[in-house]
């Protein structure tokens, strides 16, 4: 039997898992993130992550034929590394993985990937339709997504394609994203944007709401929970779905996805919200073909089954490829 190696990288939580040849996982590890003091202290961490995956299965790390990871970057695809992190403390420097995870599976074939390209990567190899072209769109802390057209996934020179959160929605840039500049979609529509983006609107309209916008611990969480009792709120998730209808729209009609996934913590909590009334305006919005728009049917799971799924199909997610 052959056995596979995913890790999921997240600037929180580290996961690792080993499969079979059928993506069935038959042990995993999770454990946080180091916060440093160095880049090899996550690197450390990884291999620990992956030899106690490798225990819990009853595999030596030397009997798995390949392994994926799905990981925050941004990266290095040549050194196969992560090059100083957004979402790690400076000083964290460079992240090595690939060479390192090589070194203790014994493999050559160690698959690097953003966390939302690992995602369209899990959501090829699972889907039901398993169509050539897809996105998969993570709305959680930060905006990204994964692409495949004509079943190439596409990963950019660097690694680092499918940024669409820093894609320009609003020509006026009235808010800054946390990248600096201004008008970018995930300033408006990332779980960590929006409260901000409420309190902003609040201020602007001086408006009446039962929402803690002047709290410390004010969330995206508030405006959906009040959503359906405090007419402010509404009118913020409204204004939320306008301008993801503008990134999705943007999305379909530069790639044609025939079904575009959805993940993150902001639409997995909030699927009526967030995805419902972006349904109903694409009809409208798009020119060509409209995608068919869906909750993930991976949940949280997206981007390690992902990175599984890369170990198996050497980095496409297309069955056809499995080894």
């Amino acid at each position: 039997m052959a056995y596979y190696v995913g890790v999921d990288l997240g600037a929180t939580n580290l996961r690792a898992a080993v499969a079979d040849e059928e993506a069935v996982v038959l042990g995993t590890d999770r454990r946080g993130t180091p916060r440093g003091p160095s880049g090899i202290a996550v690197t450390e961490a990884v291999l620990a992550a992956v030899r106690t995956a490798c225990a819990n299965a009853g595999v030596d790390p030397t009997e798995v034929a390949a392994a994926g990871i799905g990981s925050i970057g941004p990266l290095d695809l040549a050194d196969g590394a992560i090059d100083n992190p957004a979402n790690l403390p400076e000083g964290i420097g460079r992240i090595p993985l690939v060479g390192p995870v090589r070194e203790l599976v014994s493999s050559e074939r160690v698959y690097l990937h953003n966390d939302t390209i690992a995602g369209v990567i899990g959501e090829r190899f699972h889907s039901d339709r398993n169509p050539d072209d897809m996105v998969y769109l993570t709305i959680s802390s930060g905006i990204g997504a994964g692409v495949a057209v004509d079943g190439n996934v596409l990963t950019g020179w660097d690694g680092n394609a499918g940024e669409v959160g820093h894609m320009a929605v609003d020509p006026d840039g009235r808010r800054t994203c946390g990248c600096g500049r201004d008008g970018h979609w995930e300033a408006y529509c990332s779980g960590n944007n929006i409260p901000r983006y409420a309190k902003q609107l609040a201020d602007e309209r001086d408006a009446d709401t039962a929402m803690p916008v002047d709290s410390d611990s004010f969330s995206a969480k508030d405006v959906f929970e009040h959503a359906a009792t405090d007419e402010f709120a509404s009118h913020v998730v409204g204004r939320i779905a306008d301008w993801n209808t503008l990134g999705i729209t943007n999305l379909a009609q530069a790639y044609a996805p025939l079904v575009v996934y959805v993940g993150g913590a902001v639409a997995l909590n909030n699927p009526d919200l967030v995805l419902d009334p972006v349904r109903e305006r694409l009809d409208e919005t798009v020119f060509n073909n409209v995608p068919d728009l869906r909750l993930t049917n991976l949940g949280d799971d997206v981007v390690l089954d992902g990175a599984i799924a890369s170990a198996i199909t050497g980095g496409t997610g297309d069955r056809s490829q499995a080894h």
